[in-house]
């Protein structure tokens, strides 16, 4: 298997990058981790003209935790989030959520910027930021802007970044008092992607009643489905056994799986219902604890 013909120019700096992208277009592609670019290359699923290599952009590979939101550099490698403790003491998704994420040959290379642009809708990382409301920077040679993550990502494996855009950093919000958070997920095999995969955050009132839910799933849809309004029945209440029943079953109805060669469409709304209660159970035993 070999790509297609392409030029390949290392950038020097991101307005290099920029500027190259904007010259290019649609027909340039970004080389971070090239986990996902290279495998479609090498099919010829991708077949872009020129590869911009932006490996050698250090500016982009940091994280922030100084201000009211963590921001996270595009160019930032999963071993590096992993590796992170204060990072993951502030976003505790992140620790559940990273070692699920292919395998460390994987983690070693692959960038989160990469991962959201990619926006495989079975990966972990979209769900995670749709769980989080994380806001995604993007910058072009003459302007910028940030979108929301309900807005980013538009359809399979299909994103709001612009022919001239580059992802370039991604805000995170810290972990809000007496919270609590889970991401659990169901695969064939560890590494493989999810048949379904739940991130989940419950907040808690002064009274241990929930007071804000999110809840967002990967593998069930053709993008990163947000089911915060299925799991919504939740507040005010405690983390009962019948209020948990409820959220399963309103996202069991919810939910329009196509299925796959892994499992039918019936088979992922029943795991992600199961995966649902359960990680809403224990992201609401987290809050308690974090009291």
């Amino acid at each position: 298997m070999k790509p297609a013909p392409f030029r390949y120019i290392a950038a020097s700096s991101l307005d290099h990058a920029l500027s190259l992208k904007a010259e290019y277009g649609e027909e340039a592609r970004f080389l971070a981790g090239g986990q996902s670019l290279i495998p479609a290359m090498n099919f010829r699923l991708a077949r872009p003209a020129v590869l911009i290599d932006i490996n050698g952009l250090v500016e982009l590979g940091k994280i922030d935790r100084s201000g009211e939101d963590i921001v996270i550099g595009a160019l930032t490698r999963y071993r590096t989030l992993e590796r992170a403790d204060a990072l993951l003491n502030d976003c505790p998704l992140f620790a559940d959520a990273l070692p699920h994420i292919a395998h460390p040959q994987i983690r070693n290379r692959g960038t989160i910027g990469g991962n959201l642009s990619h926006a495989d809708p079975a990966s972990e990382l979209p769900a995670v930021a749709v769980a989080m409301g994380a806001r995604l920077r993007l910058k072009s040679a003459g302007k910028e802007r940030e979108v929301a993550t309900s807005d980013f990502f538009v359809g399979l494996l299909s994103t709001d970044i612009r022919p001239d855009e580059m992802l370039v950093e991604i805000r995170f919000p810290k972990r809000a008092a007496r919270s609590g958070s889970c991401f659990m997920e169901v695969a064939r095999r560890k590494g493989d992607f999810a048949i379904a995969g739940v991130a989940a955050i419950v907040t808690l009132d002064g009274e241990g009643r929930c007071s804000h839910v999110r809840l967002a799933l990967c593998g069930v849809g053709e993008t990163p489905v947000d089911g915060s309004d299925a799991a919504n029945c939740l507040i005010g209440l405690t983390g009962s056994d019948d209020g948990l029943r409820e959220a399963g079953a309103n996202l069991e109805r919810a939910i329009t799986p196509s299925g796959n060669v892994h499992a039918s469409a019936e088979y992922q709304r029943h795991v992600a219902a199961g995966l649902a209660r359960r990680a809403l159970a224990m992201a609401y035993r987290r809050a308690l604890n974090a009291a």
